[in-house]
């Protein structure tokens, strides 16, 4: 840091001192300073107590306990000269005990607090002005997991910087602020500086954390998704096994489908099931659309016939704008990842893909045989 002199247009460098060289101590000075004026670290918030030690079962004691305008508890740790290695160890335990706090404990804390600083007020009143409500009910505080954290010292140590960089894809709301105090003459100063995450980039850091943690959930999602149609398939082929060699050597899947062949190549009898349906179908899905729609309208013209000995009528999906084409049969209002569901579920798939295989076991074969005749002749 320089001080600028204007007569002679010139900067002179300001002595960069140490707290231990001052003779400055964390709890009697740096401490209070913040107490006092908490807009030091760039925002109003409101300290509701001091070396705060309030847990069940343990003797350790925060710095300085704080609410933000949004009502998010903030736990502030303050280091002299060096953060030391285990500062984030500590906010984050803190921030844990923290996180089970009410609001009327949170009212009673900041209570004893102001009388511990003989400040003839009541919190309850000083809530309402700083949260700018009219009534005290209207107030929401320490909702959720939304406890921040912010760490002071004069140096970080890249064990502690690294981590808390580290946490902050898990969008956890973690500041570090370096605080600096210079020397001019008989004058000192003290500079607070947000290193992490830069002032600058902060908005750009919180998104990229919440978009590293929808990724992350989107993962997990995925990997639950997955064991649970593997577990229902698993369920499924033995039922299916023991009326059919048709799935003889299909295995469970992560997929929410699974097929077996029916004959002709790249057209299969598959199961197939999703958060709102069950479904049995034959899939046209051959390579080429002038195929699939060959096979389709062959199969069309069978379509009584199957009906008749599938015992109910059919979907016939022709979709013109796809290179497939389907038949199926659906049952509504079940849901994969409800497991009550499962076993009506399997009873209507392994019913309806035995009447299924039957009804177009003759028409398939058929068919096949004018597919081959077609391809030949290369009339399709």
């Amino acid at each position: 840091m320089f001080i600028i002199d204007r007569k002679s247009n010139r900067i002179t460098k300001l002595n960069q001192k140490t707290f231990s060289e001052l003779g400055f101590r964390e709890r009697d000075h740096l401490q209070e300073w913040i107490a006092n004026n908490p807009e030091s670290i760039g925002e109003e918030l409101l300290i509701i107590q001091k070396e705060f030690n309030g847990f069940h079962d343990t003797n350790e004691r925060l710095d300085l306990l704080a609410l933000d305008k949004q009502g998010n508890v903030v736990v502030i740790e303050n280091k002299l000269d060096d953060s030391g290695r285990d500062v984030t160890w500590q906010v984050l335990k803190y921030a844990s005990y923290c996180s089970s706090l009410t609001k009327e404990q949170i009212k009673s804390i900041y209570q004893d607090y102001l009388n511990k600083i003989s400040k003839n007020e009541e919190a309850e009143k000083n809530l309402i002005e700083f949260f700018e409500v009219e009534d005290y009910q209207e107030i929401v505080i320490n909702k959720g997991l939304t406890q921040r954290l912010i760490i002071i010292a004069a140096n970080f140590r890249k064990e502690v910087t690294s981590t808390v960089l580290w946490l902050m894809n898990y969008k956890l709301r973690i500041q570090c602020f370096k605080v600096t105090p210079y020397q001019m003459g008989d004058q000192l100063l003290l500079n607070f500086e947000q290193i992490i995450p830069m002032k600058e980039a902060e908005e750009y850091v919180i998104n990229m954390a919440e978009k590293n943690q929808a990724d992350i959930n989107i993962q997990e999602e995925s990997k639950t998704r997955h064991n649970t149609r593997i577990l229902f398939w698993k369920k499924l082929l033995p039922h299916i096994n023991k009326k059919t060699e048709l799935f003889k050597n299909i295995s469970p899947s992560k997929d929410n489908w699974i097929g077996a062949g029916t004959g002709i190549s790249s057209v299969s009898y598959n199961f197939v099931m999703s958060r709102s349906y069950a479904r049995v179908e034959v899939y046209l899905q051959r390579s080429v659309k002038e195929e699939n729609k060959f096979i389709f309208e062959e199969l069309g013209k069978f379509k009584d016939s199957i009906e008749n000995k599938f015992g109910d009528s059919l979907t016939w999906e022709r979709l013109d704008n796809k290179k497939a084409s389907r038949i199926k049969y659906q049952k509504d209002d079940v849901n994969i990842y409800n497991e009550e569901d499962w076993e009506d579920m399997i009873n209507f798939m392994v019913t309806s893909m035995l009447n299924l295989e039957n009804a177009f076991q003759k028409p398939i074969s058929e068919v096949r045989s004018k597919l081959i005749s077609k391809l030949n002749t290369d009339e399709i």
